[in-house]
């Protein structure tokens, strides 16, 4: 286990331990020739290949869809650039006037773009419909504290909560549960479609979208009545075009037919364009994480299969984090962009720890392959088993189709397991892994807010964001009381103990950390600032001189 004042220390040096990531600054001819006057000399072109689920905060917990809300709902609480603190952003003041009770004063006279008032009416419909709804893929599971939402007058927001001192609860509020959405134009207790969303003008965020192709292209231009924390957009007008292939979002980027390539580029594409004078490579930080998910009820012995057995399903679990060679992926595929992780929280944040590393493998980081035949044959488990292991090539990069070909090779050069690889495009994908479909399967994970909590609560708390069906009664304890623990030390000791107990359950295998890709042009400003330790791109930072 790592000590707490160790873990101090790797605090300190967290833009080291994330600087991973990398940035790929395009040509500066992107976006010139389609018009438009903008505050710092022209519209920005960004690219990605990172798809939308909804822009409905209530029906989405992932990146491609954060990056849309944040643009364009407004927050009580968010984070300015290159701070890892969260402070007021459409409000006053927000502070706890009772151990249970949090206040938050918005700022008088808000509208929305589309001429609707902006009042803590709005602040407790968006809250109430998160909990109403409570979509499968959805972040409701981050309000597991908020016990009611109340708003005395126009201006007061009151939340009630059901612990005590909870040290998280304000960032949450800047997390994609925190999104304040028009009590007109939004249903109450259903997802609200995207195109009306945007017929609507739902918007209060720095940017309002003035068009909408779904997965595509989205136009944004610049909220003049935006007031909030982050203050006006440097840029006017922002063109975010989606591709399908990480392949021709390099291309473009070549080309100059972008100014920010932003997730997903190969390390391989990385690396090229490091070389390549005609652009620009920024590293920043990050915090990304990857990982194999097992469904508690559909994995080999699970709990609904015919041979359901909790033991044997948990030495196929062992068995898989006694193989896995995380230092081969990150270098073979990753080429160094991504670091092998021994637990759930990445280093660099207070409380991570390295709990997997002394229980599987050799002991050092490496696989062993003596002891998961031990551990399978200890079970009682024929071999080979036969896993259904699922990811998917477009949400988390290119290069998950390699990640999970080495994998599967790994698994199967023991003689132990065989598996049966398939793919799904994400926004299938997304829906079908709620729904007990995978076996098991790859996932990621971009935080929310920079803190230990956000690898722990949405993943281990019972009913949280996986759906996987681990539940825990110590670990769901341990969680609920970490959060509400002033005393640095002590809540970092229940960080280290919550990741030493789901290391013993496996409800995930950890593989790697790292960072995000993302691409920008020469004479774009700015690229930094959106990389804040909160881990949020915001377009509106971005400029062209």
């Amino acid at each position: 286990m790592t000590s707490a004042s160790t873990n101090r220390k790797r605090a300190l040096a967290a833009s080291a331990a994330f600087a991973a990531a990398a940035l790929v600054l395009a040509g500066c001819s992107a976006g010139g020739s389609t018009g438009g006057d903008t505050k710092a000399g022209g519209p920005i072109t960004i690219g990605t290949t990172d798809k939308v689920t909804t822009l409905d905060p209530a029906g989405s917990y992932d990146n491609g869809s954060f990056s849309v809300q944040n643009q364009v709902f407004p927050f009580l609480m968010n984070t300015p650039y290159g701070s890892p603190d969260v402070e007021p952003d459409i409000a006053t003041k927000a502070e706890f006037t009772a151990p249970t009770e949090y206040t938050v004063t918005l700022k008088p006279g808000l509208k929305w773009a589309n001429g609707n008032d902006l009042t803590s009416s709005d602040v407790k419909f968006s809250f109430d419909r998160q909990l109403k709804i409570a979509a499968d893929n959805g972040p409701s599971s981050l309000l597991y504290n908020l016990a009611s939402t109340a708003a005395p007058d126009d201006t007061t927001v009151v939340f009630t909560l059901k612990a005590a001192n909870d040290q998280i609860f304000p960032q949450i509020l800047s997390s994609p549960a925190g999104p304040i959405v028009d009590e007109e134009s939004f249903s109450a207790d259903a997802l609200t479609p995207d195109d009306d969303i945007v017929e609507a003008n739902a918007f209060a965020g720095q940017y309002v979208i003035t068009s909408y192709d779904f997965n595509n292209l989205i136009g944004y231009k610049a909220n003049k009545d935006y007031e909030g924390l982050l203050g006006a957009a440097e840029t006017d007008v922002v063109r975010v075009k989606y591709y399908t292939e990480a392949s021709n979002l390099k291309l473009d980027v070549q080309e100059g037919n972008i100014d920010v390539a932003f997730r997903s580029l190969s390390a391989t594409d990385i690396e090229d364009l490091r070389g390549n004078d005609k652009v620009k490579v920024v590293d920043g930080p990050g915090g990304e994480i990857r990982y194999i998910t097992f469904n508690f009820d559909t994995q080999p012995f699970g709990a609904k299969t015919a041979d359901a057995d909790p033991a044997k399903a948990l030495a196929v679990r062992q068995a898989v984090a006694n193989l896995v060679d995380r230092e081969e992926i990150a270098d073979q595929v990753y080429k160094g962009t991504y670091t092998p992780l021994f637990s759930f929280v990445p280093e660099g944040l207070t409380g991570a720890t390295e709990s997997l590393k002394g229980l599987y493998g050799d002991g050092e980081g490496a696989p062993d392959a003596d002891k998961a035949k031990a551990v399978l044959e200890d079970a009682g488990v024929t071999t080979p088993v036969d896993l259904n292991l699922q990811y998917n090539p477009d949400h988390y990069g290119p290069g998950s189709a390699d990640e999970y070909a080495l994998v599967k090779d790994q698994l199967e050069a023991s003689g132990l397991f065989s598996v049966k690889l398939q793919s799904t495009e994400w926004v299938q994908y997304a829906k079908d892994r709620t729904t007990d479909a995978y076996p098991a399967y790859q996932l990621g994970w971009f935080p929310d807010y920079s803190d230990a909590d956000n690898y722990l609560t949405p993943f281990f708390l019972e009913g949280g964001f996986l759906k996987n069906h681990y539940n825990n009664q110590e670990v769901n304890d341990l969680i609920l009381k970490q959060g509400v623990t002033a005393d640095p030390e002590e809540r970092a000791k229940l960080i280290e103990e919550i990741q030493d107990k789901v290391a013993a359950d496996l409800s995930t295998v950890p593989l790697l950390q790292g960072a995000q890709v993302a691409v920008t042009g020469k004479d774009v400003a700015g690229v930094e600032d959106t990389l804040d330790a909160s881990f949020k791109f915001r377009y509106a930072a971005l400029s062209k001189g």
